[in-house]
């Protein structure tokens, strides 16, 4: 089967479940959620039957600018596999959706519906993503995610923090894309290709314009990291990122979290890579670590004094892309054994499952207790010992305590680093995830050793149940055999 069937097929799901919403008025809308994870689910299952051209001149049309190589396989299915969690979190949130959606005894599922078939067309973009190798699909598939998060970032039209957080990514999502176009002109410009492999190819032609102006190539690829800054929250591009993530519905918190800064770093890793090991790679390279450095230390300082949990998440997100753009600009250094490709993939796989168990705990806690600040998880091992532990779970992981996922992403950064010798960015670093440690077992703190206001329990939906359990043994299996992935890009 040939791979771009995957992405068709989130696509035609999507459009069927927007005609079954719009057409069958007074059905429990949450079967349309039903349906696009069983229906996701299916289609990861064709990820293991899927294959790429078999001669290179076959349809040359498709695969001129779509890659299928081990890469976009990957993150096919993590972009799966997270809008699978998202949506199970959004039927776990259906309240606070009605509530702000205007929900009556007319439409008592106001707006539920269209919550949960729209996070389909942000999957399907997200997986084109993996596979884009033109900078022209590059652009198509991102502006596919970026609009689809414009609407679902505002989407509780009556909640003033959702709609501010909405105007805020429009607006910055917007100056991010304008960045991105100019890198990609100034880069087709100098080579005349729009191809990721024939520009790369272009580095060896010494009578191209891309090494007779090396300061233009540096311009151009200077653009495109600002744009990819805004996308994957990287200093000093990060502003809009805890503002939205307060505002925005928290399962939608999640997928921006995870999914898009996971297309944001395949995509710039796709990009940049070929130039790390040119001769602009000196300052490339330097500019990729000053913003990791800057990005780790700001997002784990900042989260100390949060009391907000979602905003805390959202400083604690900024220092992960700090980790992930440290791997990034070792990238020159990095030996077979150890390829950057497997040290980001593992990385961002724990982070999936450590950052979704995180939000969908959150979910179940707003809409059964109504609060997002720190203090109303006190005493919550009391109120759910299960959803207790799986936070606890979770923030270890993002901690980076050894046998959990968490610490494994971490090990192999540093040690890409350290063959790197860049001994300034790990003291950095190492700064970084002391902080870490702080505010995340603050949480735990708050869970195990406060005391609860009220005695009200949460309840967790066997759906929900089986997906955090899922998660935590995600967790657990990377923190002490990482292999599988690090293989897979061996």
């Amino acid at each position: 089967m040939p791979a771009i069937y995957l992405e068709a097929a989130v696509v035609v799901l999507g459009i069927v479940l927007m005609l079954m919403e719009a057409f069958v008025d007074k059905a429990d809308k949450s079967f349309i959620g039903k349906i696009g994870i069983v229906g996701l689910a299916v289609i990861f299952l064709g990820l293991f039957m899927v294959e790429g051209p078999k001669d290179s001149n076959a349809h040359w049309a498709i695969w001129s600018f779509y890659a299928v190589d081990p890469t976009a396989l990957f993150y096919k299915g993590f972009a799966l596999i997270t809008t699978i969690i998202v949506l199970i979190m959004s039927l776990d949130y259906r309240g606070v959706i009605q509530h702000y959606m205007g929900a009556d005894q007319e439409k008592p599922q106001a707006g539920l519906g269209e919550f949960l078939y729209l996070p389909l067309f942000t999957c399907a973009g997200l997986m084109w993503m993996a596979s884009a190798k033109d900078i022209v699909s590059i652009f198509v598939s991102l502006e596919l995610v970026t609009i689809s998060f414009y609407i679902l970032v505002a989407f509780l039209r009556r909640n003033v923090g959702s709609l501010e957080a909405g105007v805020k990514y429009l607006i910055l999502g917007a100056l991010s894309t304008g960045f991105l176009v100019y890198g990609l002109t100034w880069l087709f410009g100098l080579s005349g290709e729009t191809g990721l492999a024939e520009i790369a190819a272009e580095l060896g032609n010494e009578e191209s314009p891309m090494n007779a102006h090396p300061q233009a190539l540096l311009f151009a690829l200077a653009l495109v990291i600002v744009a990819l800054g805004f996308k994957v929250a990287a200093v000093p591009f990060q502003i809009w990122v805890p503002d939205v993530y307060q505002g925005a519905p928290t399962p939608i918190t999640a997928f921006l979290s995870v999914g898009s800064k996971a297309a944001g770093f395949v995509v710039g890793y796709r990009i940049i890579e070929p130039f790390i090991t040119s001769d602009a790679a000196p300052q490339l390279v330097t500019l990729i670590l000053a913003i990791s450095g800057a990005t780790i230390l700001l997002g784990n300082l900042a989260a100390v004094p949060q009391t907000n949990f979602k905003r805390m998440l959202a400083y604690s997100s900024i220092s992960h892309a700090g980790f992930l753009l440290l791997a990034l600009g070792c990238a020159r250094a990095a030996g077979d054994d150890v390829k950057v490709e497997g040290v980001m993939a593992l990385y961002l796989s724990g982070y999936l499952a450590m950052t979704l168990i995180t939000f969908h705990v959150m979910c179940l806690v707003r809409d059964q207790l109504g609060g997002e600040e720190i203090t109303t998880y006190n005493g919550l091992s009391k109120r759910s010992p299960f959803l207790a532990g799986m936070l606890l779970i979770a923030m270890v992981s993002l901690a980076g305590v050894p046998f959990t996922a968490g610490f494994f992403g971490k090990f192999y950064v540093f040690l890409l680093a350290m063959q790197s010798r860049f001994y300034v960015i790990i003291a950095v670093a190492v700064i970084g995830v002391g902080a870490g440690f702080y505010y995340y077992l603050k949480v735990v703190k708050a869970m195990y050793w406060e005391e609860a206001d009220d005695d009200r329990k949460v309840t967790v939906p066997p759906l929900a149940k089986g997906a955090l359990i899922a998660l935590a043994i995600i967790i657990f299996v990377l923190g002490v055999y990482p292999s599988p992935i690090l293989n897979f890009f061996s």
